[in-house]
């Protein structure tokens, strides 16, 4: 089977812990894109600091971005985008404004978060997968319903973190109970995303491999976590990351070193080195 399309999360698996593009990672990348293979990016991130990564790896391709609900090589011209309306925007902000938490409204140009008033390391926790303010500006505000009530915003993914383990499960069946026609997506250490009703990385990929005419099963996904399964379950070659949990291990066709141990740049050697060169 010949591999023609790799897709790659970017945290846990090309950055290493301390938020770095190794030069071997970068190299792989490389040798992968002269064999001929389309490279993607499927990613949780905002397309800005998605393509910020992609920039560092001389990829110009369409990366998945907002776990699925933005799809673009450029910013501007999405092939596939999938929003929250705003109405249910403003009711997800009016559960989410009775517990302790910190909102992030994630728009492809910008974002909105509220201000907590209890110090801690929360936003420095929220800014992680943000990107940097000076090419995506974040508004902080005192009442996230407030500010919609003047400035309607439809993004394509809502983000949340929590302190409280017990909040936040209340929280997520309150929404799931009173707002219809979006997906809640449970991540680590009390982090949740919220995005439209059918939206995922795997179902991004597929649209994407659509347009390329590529099937799943011509196709490589690393990821690292558990909301990765959909990922490396359905392509031809599902990898996990040495750093990853046991249970995304299991389900996984194959394991590859840490991303501290260049897992990207071993499984590349492996599962690529004998894969001639693809023909446009």
């Amino acid at each position: 089977m010949a591999y023609r399309l790799l897709a790659l999360n970017i945290d846990g698996v090309l950055l290493r812990s301390n938020a770095r593009l190794s030069r071997q990672t970068k190299d792989a990348i490389e040798y992968v894109k002269n064999k001929g293979v389309y490279i993607t990016l499927a990613t949780d991130r905002p397309f800005p600091a998605a393509k910020r990564v992609a920039k560092a790896l001389k990829l110009d391709t369409c990366l998945i971005t907002h776990d699925g609900a933005y799809l673009a090589s450029e910013l501007d011209e999405p092939i596939f985008e999938r929003r929250i309306h705003e109405d249910k925007v403003f009711q997800i902000g009016e559960i989410l404004e009775n517990y302790t938490c910190h909102i992030r409204l994630l728009h492809e140009k910008y974002g909105i978060g509220n201000k907590l008033k209890s110090k801690s390391q929360l936003l420095a926790k929220m800014t992680i997968g943000i990107g940097d303010p000076l090419f995506y500006p974040v508004t902080f505000v005192d009442s996230i319903c407030d500010y919609i009530l003047d400035n309607p915003v439809a993004p394509p993914k809502i983000q949340v973190q929590f302190l409280d383990k017990e909040q936040q499960l209340e929280a997520m069946e309150e929404i799931e109970k009173q707002v219809s026609n979006i997906n809640i997506i449970e991540g680590k250490q009390g982090r949740i995303s919220i995005v439209p009703e059918g939206v995922s990385k795997v179902r991004g990929l597929q649209r994407l491999g659509r347009e390329l005419d590529i099937g799943l099963d011509e196709m490589v996904a690393i990821g690292s976590s558990e909301e990765d399964l959909d990922l490396i379950t359905q392509v031809g070659l599902g990898v996990a990351m040495g750093n990853s949990p046991k249970a995304v291990q299991q389900q996984a066709d194959w394991v590859t070193r840490s991303n501290d141990m260049h897992g990207v740049a071993y499984m590349v050697r492996e599962v690529f080195r004998k894969q001639l060169k693809i023909e446009k």
